[in-house]
């Protein structure tokens, strides 16, 4: 039996899909009561530990999401339970360090609560996901025009799909223990490429306006807290974080190329078709 925190997300629904297409029993964690298809569900939150005994019981391995207060009483629950594997969804800014910007900050406490949970461990550290690119969708329902922040900065986004892959094989597999696994997809590519990609799938002429860094803050800071936006302005202004570089984790660990963008999109397209 597999639990998967955050199973209705982006990631988790790709991994609770991927385990039970392997022929895994999975159980999902949920806040509400609702079906997850290919799963059982258990009602918990990872904020209140206490909520999770039910759902940890009789769990072999265990899938976690990062920056939950509740993350070290939970990993002493699961090691009661007799759980032999955790999974850590985490990124790359973990490696940096950094504990004055809040974004790594989240991520390098969650893995080192794992760590010293003296569980056996699998990091996982994707890129940007693909999967960011539904925040287009009102823009796109009113037009043409897609304006963003940071439009020069290069990545190599991944599909969730991908990532999911890579940690249900962490999950299932002997051999990845102590391991981090960075995880991207198979281009780098600016956002203006991606924009052009989609319009090509929906078939629609789209262009890319890059915001001005006041512009970005101005409507970043409307939506989260300052200190998140400092930290993506660190990441994206200030160059700490490089999500460019094209890696080969996702071939080693599942024996198959990443997906590409414009497959991602193809998969993602009715999310964009207008009412």
């Amino acid at each position: 039996m597999y639990v998967v925190t955050g199973a209705t997300g982006n990631v988790g629904s790709e991994l609770v899909a991927a385990l039970a297409a392997a022929g895994q029993r999975v159980r999902a964690l949920v806040r509400t009561p609702r079906e997850v298809p290919g799963a059982e569900t258990a009602v918990g939150d990872l904020n209140r530990p206490e909520t999770l005994e039910d759902a940890l019981s009789g769990a072999q391995g265990l899938f976690l999401m990062p920056g939950y207060e509740g993350l070290r009483d939970t990993l002493a629950l699961a090691a009661d339970a007799g759980v032999k594997r955790v999974v850590l969804l985490s990124g790359g800014s973990a490696a940096g360090g950094d504990l004055t910007n809040a974004v790594a900050r989240y991520m390098i406490e969650s893995e080192q609560a794992v760590r010293e949970s003296g569980l056996p461990w699998t990091f996982v550290r994707p890129t940007a996901f693909m999967s960011n690119a539904l925040r287009w969708k009102d823009q796109l329902a009113e037009g043409d025009v897609v304006r963003v922040a940071f439009a020069t900065v290069r990545a190599a986004p991944v599909d969730p799909y991908d990532i999911a892959a890579v940690a249900a094989r962490a999950l299932i597999d002997d051999g990845h223990e102590g391991v981090i696994h960075a995880v991207s997809g198979p281009r780098s590519l600016l956002v203006d490429e991606q924009i052009a990609t989609l319009g090509r799938v929906l078939g629609r002429d789209l262009r890319c306006v890059g915001l001005t860094d006041a512009e970005a803050r101005a409507e970043m800071e409307a939506a989260m807290p300052v200190a998140y936006v400092d930290a993506f302005f660190s990441f994206y202004v200030d160059g700490t974080l490089d999500e460019s570089r094209v890696l080969p984790t996702v071939e080693q660990v599942t024996g198959r190329a990443p997906r590409t963008f414009e497959e991602w999109a193809r998969h993602h397209a009715a999310a964009f078709r207008r009412p």
